[in-house]
């Protein structure tokens, strides 16, 4: 028994010094979207205010949990009038809603699977996850890693189903949303 828990401590002390904690630096990350517009182009946006911490073993290269949230109010599409309506009740409803967050749960190669809410709705998604492939030292001497996560999530599963049709045929605005994550993230002292 005692062999048992010494092999078991052994085990957690030493995923305690592989995986490490690295906060977003919210300056060189960013977390953006695109959707299809009247289906000929894309609008792109991005949420101005998040922040997030990720575990990542730096001799696996692996990323091993992440938790992050967005503030729905700081959506920004460079177009005021959009970005209002996106915030009201038709898209968002920011003032009911105010966070959206995703929860990491597992990675499996380069497929990062986990739980994003929005909404009120909790629904699966899988990612594309990109690492850095290393960690570098900033001039300040802080340990930097960067992840990248993008994938495709349908904008009716969370309830955000407002369109209009277009006098062609047709519909506005996409039903599948393109979410391009990247993060810098730098570990926690």
């Amino acid at each position: 028994m005692k062999l048992v828990k010494l092999g078991l401590a052994s085990i957690l002390t030493a995923s305690a010094l592989f995986g490490a904690t690295f906060n977003v630096d919210k300056t060189h990350s960013s977390v953006g979207f695109k959707v299809k517009h009247m289906m000929i182009s894309n609008v792109t946006g991005q949420f101005d205010n998040f922040k997030g911490s990720f575990e990542y073993d730096e001799t696996k290269n692996v990323l091993e949990s992440l938790k992050g949230t967005v503030e729905v109010a700081s959506i920004n599409t460079a177009n005021a009038k959009r970005d209002n309506h996106l915030k009201e009740s038709d898209f968002f409803a920011a003032e009911q809603f105010p966070e959206i967050t995703f929860v990491l749960n597992k990675v499996d190669g380069d497929k990062a699977f986990g739980k994003l809410t929005m909404r009120g709705v909790t629904k699966d998604v899988e990612l594309e996850v990109e690492t850095s492939g290393r960690t570098i030292k900033d001039t300040r001497g802080k340990i930097r890693v960067g992840v990248t996560l993008e994938g495709e999530v349908n904008r009716f599963d969370y309830g955000i189903k407002y369109n209009s049709l277009l006098e062609a045929g047709g519909v506005a605005i996409g039903e599948k949303v393109k979410l391009i994550i990247e993060l810098a993230g730098v570990k926690a002292q």
